[in-house]
């Protein structure tokens, strides 16, 4: 395929049916890539699933390259809401399980497909670099969202002075990707609660409260 003249529109220059349309092209592109893979998702397939055409899927995308970049934006904002208020109240031991619940609760509820950052950064960390900077930015803003409440838990005493949040949460998020994945493989969410109370346990040791 080749692309139409002209660079692509735009956020800003967009009119609200062109918004619209836009949007619906990205979000027929995640499902169709979550399904079955960047590979196995060709522009004739998110034309289909959208509704678009060619010329207006060029005239929002310049090339495949450019929607995944898009569709890579729009799960970190998915996956991010998916966890809601639990994700920006991380200050507690009782907090964490309770996010704890809610991934496993979420990751039964999706069919053990795993996450979506998850498989876009297995198929793409090594073949394109925009995409796994890209990915890399979006899982330091999870991590980041998860230090946060970390942070707030040693300033109040709750962690131990020598206790790291940024390193706690990075452990935190890599028992989150980690057991997602063999949950898939495995299709149960026990590798998934073990991984994840295994991390809970490790902050735990680093609390300065009973």
């Amino acid at each position: 395929m080749t692309a139409a003249k002209g660079p692509p529109a735009t956020r800003r220059s967009l009119t609200v049916r062109g918004a619209a349309t836009r949007a619906r092209i990205i979000t027929a592109a995640a499902e169709l890539i979550y399904s079955h893979g960047v590979d196995r998702t060709s522009l004739d397939d998110v034309m289909a699933a959208s509704g678009a055409s060619k010329s207006q899927l060029y005239h929002y995308f310049a090339d495949k390259d450019a929607l995944v970049l898009e569709v890579i934006a729009y799960q970190t904002q998915r996956v991010l809401a998916a966890q809601g208020t639990q994700l920006e109240a991380l200050d507690s031991l009782s907090a964490l399980k309770a996010w704890r619940d809610a991934i496993l609760q979420l990751n039964e509820a999706t069919g053990w497909m795993g996450c979506p950052l998850g498989s876009l950064a297995s198929e793409l960390a090594n073949d394109s670099r925009p995409a796994r900077l890209s990915l890399t930015n979006s899982f330091a803003t999870w991590r980041d969202r998860v230090e946060q409440g970390l942070v707030r838990m040693h300033e109040r005493g709750e962690l131990a002075s020598s206790a790291d949040p940024h390193a706690l949460a990075l452990a935190l998020l890599t028992a989150v990707q980690g057991g997602l994945l063999l949950s898939k493989t495995t299709q149960s969410n026990q590798p998934l609660k073990i991984a994840l109370d295994m991390a809970i346990n490790h902050v735990a040791k680093h609390t300065t409260v009973p």
